[in-house]
């Protein structure tokens, strides 16, 4: 995997950039996906599935899609989580945090 990660002072601004891979595969009727965000020296790993129904037609966008948003959701929730974490470590109060 290959990280970008660029930083850029502006005054009192600082503007950072992280990087969000998403990988896809797909199994029978199952589509799985990764959702890998890469800042500085660690990172956090999203999944997400899709299940195409055996009577559907096959559209393999679509569970691409589906399994790559659920990916996603996962990454935002950890993300949230982890700066949950972060709050409570500096202020010692339980930190409240919501999509």
């Amino acid at each position: 995997m290959t990280a970008s990660r660029s930083e850029e002072v502006l005054g009192m601004t600082t503007v950072d950039s992280w990087l969000v891979e998403i990988f896809i595969r797909e199994q029978d009727r199952e589509t799985h996906a990764e959702a890998r965000l890469t800042k500085g020296a660690g990172g956090l790993t999203g999944q997400g599935t899709a299940r195409r129904n055996p009577e559907d037609r096959e559209a393999t966008q679509i569970g691409e899609e589906i399994a790559a948003a659920r990916a996603l959701s996962d990454l935002a929730h950890k993300l949230l989580h982890a700066a949950a974490g972060d709050i409570e470590a500096i202020t010692h109060q339980e930190a409240h945090l919501h999509l």
